[in-house]
C-alpha cells in the first residue's frame, strides 16, 4: 500500500510563504502524476496544481504566478511552494498520487492545515 505523507503546514501572514513536502513510500517515479489539492470550511475540495512524471506543471488561475511545485526523485518527494499568500488560502491542502497502469489508482495524504492571516 502506497503511503502518502504531506508537511510543512502552518500559520503565516498575508504576503508571506510556505512550502509544503509530500512524501511518498516509494519512489514517485511509480507515478504517472502527483499534485496538491485543498478544501476550504464549507467549499468542496480543489485542484491548486500538479506535475506530471515527465515535469509538466499546471496550477489552478487562483495561485497561478504565485505557487510552484517541484519534485525531487531522489527523496521521493514534491514540494508546493507558496509565496504571496492570502486569507482565501487558508485550507486543508491534500497530496495525491496517480498511477494509471496496469490500473487506473489514486492516493491520498492525510492532509496538513495552511492558516494565512490578514
Amino acid at each position: 500500500q502506497v503511503h502518502l505523507v504531506e508537511s510543512g503546514g502552518g500559520l503565516v501572514q498575508a504576503g508571506g510563504s510556505l512550502r509544503l513536502s509530500c512524501t511518498a513510500s516509494g519512489s514517485i517515479f511509480g507515478f504517472n502524476a502527483m499534485g496538491w489539492f485543498r478544501q476550504a470550511p464549507g467549499k468542496q475540495r480543489e485542484l491548486v496544481g500538479g506535475i506530471t512524471s515527465g515535469g509538466i506543471t499546471n496550477y489552478a488561475a487562483s495561485v497561478k504566478d504565485r505557487f510552484t511545485i517541484a519534485r525531487d526523485n531522489a527523496k521521493n518527494t514534491v514540494y508546493l511552494q507558496m509565496n504571496s499568500l492570502k486569507p482565501e488560502d487558508t485550507a486543508v491542502y491534500y497530496c495525491n498520487a496517480v498511477r494509471i497502469l496496469p490500473t487506473p489508482v489514486t492516493y491520498w495524504g492525510q492532509g496538513t492545515q495552511v492558516t494565512v492571516s490578514s
